[in-house]
């Protein structure tokens, strides 16, 4: 493989670059006024749920807006800053233009002004394979969709063609840039850049998953995961960056192993909770540990371990307790009804779904974790008519599955996909076949743009329950879209 281009006739080492340290935006910080970092967070979730949009500002994002680490926000947040602050620009509140920041880590690692790439060098490779960089969770260089187009179309063009290099392109590594940390010769130590990268696979994967499901994301996301792992173990500069690493890592772990039982990989994502539940434990996050526990509870109530998942559910409420966050509380109480559910425990069921309800009754907290941006009113409907489907009172789920569909956000296809599955298995087993084809057909064309093994095995089982009823002309056709699929 050919050399690559030098800017310098020296043979000796060139230093690794550094990136300018983040201006503060002032004009930010002038519009908050007197109010504290979390007075204003809480005032830009008001103005989100004003005009629909869900983010999950805390004192922290605040924080580093006005830092300058956060140079233009996403789109949701943008969309909020601008209904709060009408007649102004993202430059008049202190952010850079979207197009000047698209493709900002090329430019961070030499571009020149023209936005030409200037030369660097590169890691000793095995002739025939792609050139990478020394960044495991940098984009590949070689693509160019982040640079030119909408995020959002982007995501979805990526996850839908299914290739290697696109899905990359989105997440950070490809294969050959995450062994590139740890081949040989490859040295350096992480830092904020590496913890932002990490950060930032964890949110890219949960937005192509709320938008399309599991499918074709998981194995290039544990990509993603097996790089952030390797930078925690070739050091960290700085105690805060190692915190907010072994973070970043534990979360990106719960990502993966969501999509592992999202896709049907059940001992898969049995391996991923328990990395990130070690990885908390390592790092004394209560608020990690409490995900990973989340996360496990709901996946043994979906395996058919009904009383693991109580225990589990319960040991990530006492995580919990402390970090004054009733939401997060509310949703481990629904996966230990979840549990209760598949023991057939009626009243302990009944029990934990009003604590749930009381909790969640409390309003949103500062405390509340930025993932559990999923979970409002249609997630808690969802996961009741699941409790009393598998409880057998299908009435009660179906009233439960119709206000999960009716309440869902648009933003999240791949639930709204399930919630209609769900309202679907709960007509057929009620005895309401006609209905349950209808709303079976939804949850088939949602599933065009979808790709979860768990919606389509809540079809199947609904196909299977309407056999009875195949000579009726709407369930026929759903029972053929049912076998093409």
């Amino acid at each position: 493989m050919a050399s690559s281009p030098s800017t310098s006739s020296g043979s000796g080492p060139v230093p690794p670059y550094r990136a300018p340290a983040p201006r503060p935006n002032t004009a930010f910080r002038e519009l908050r006024g007197p109010r504290s970092p979390g007075e204003f967070a809480a005032a830009v979730r008001r103005a989100a749920r004003e005009i629909g949009e869900r983010v999950s500002c805390d004192a922290r994002y605040v924080g580093r807006v006005e830092a300058g680490e956060i140079r233009c926000p996403n789109y949701a947040y943008e969309r909020v800053f601008l209904h709060m602050f009408p007649g102004r620009t993202l430059t008049d509140l202190g952010f850079a233009p979207r197009e000047a920041v698209r493709g900002r880590r090329a430019r961070g690692r030499g571009a020149h002004a023209d936005g030409t790439a200037a030369a660097r060098p590169r890691a000793p490779q095995a002739p025939g394979q792609p050139e990478v960089t020394d960044d495991p969770l940098a984009p590949d260089p070689t693509q160019t969709l982040l640079h030119t187009d909408e995020e959002s179309d982007v995501l979805r063009r990526a996850f839908m063609t299914g290739g290697t290099a696109a899905l990359a392109a989105t997440l950070g590594p490809n294969p050959g840039q995450a062994e590139a940390w740890a081949a040989p010769g490859v040295t350096g130590r992480a830092g904020e850049s590496e913890a932002e990268a990490v950060e930032e696979a964890v949110r890219r994967i949960r937005l192509i998953d709320d938008q399309h499901g599991a499918g074709a994301l998981y194995r290039q996301a544990g990509t993603a995961l097996r790089g952030a792992y390797r930078l925690l173990d070739a050091g960290v500069r700085r105690q805060s960056v190692a915190d907010r690493l072994h973070s970043g890592a534990g979360e990106l772990a719960l990502s993966v192993g969501w999509l592992a039982h999202d896709s049907g990989r059940v001992e898969d994502a049995r391996s991923h909770y328990a990395e990130a539940l070690a990885t908390a434990r390592v790092a004394g996050d209560a608020g990690l540990e409490a995900h990973a526990f989340s996360n496990t509870a709901f996946l043994a109530r979906d395996a058919g371990r009904p009383r693991e998942a109580v225990r589990a559910a319960q040991a990530g409420r006492r995580a919990a307790a402390g970090l004054g966050s009733p939401r997060l509380l509310a949703l481990l109480t629904l996966r230990e009804a979840g549990g209760r559910s598949g023991l057939g425990d009626r009243s302990g069921c009944q029990e934990a779904l009003g604590r749930a309800h009381d909790l969640f009754a409390r309003g949103p907290s500062e405390a509340d974790p930025e993932w559990m941006s999923f979970f409002g009113e249609a997630e808690i409907a969802g996961l009741e008519a699941q409790c009393w489907a598998a409880l057998g009172d299908y009435r009660r789920a179906e009233v439960c599955a119709r206000r999960a569909v009716a309440l869902q956000s648009p933003h999240f296809v791949r639930n709204t996909a399930l919630f209609t599955a769900e309202l679907a298995d709960d007509l057929a087993a009620a005895h309401a076949p006609d209905e349950a084809a209808a709303h079976g057909a939804r949850a088939l064309d949602l599933m065009t743009s979808v790709r979860s093994s768990r919606v389509q095995a809540m079809l199947r089982r609904t196909a299977r329950r309407l056999l009875p009823h195949q000579r009726e002309p709407d369930v026929a056709l759903f029972l053929d879209r049912v076998r093409e699929a």
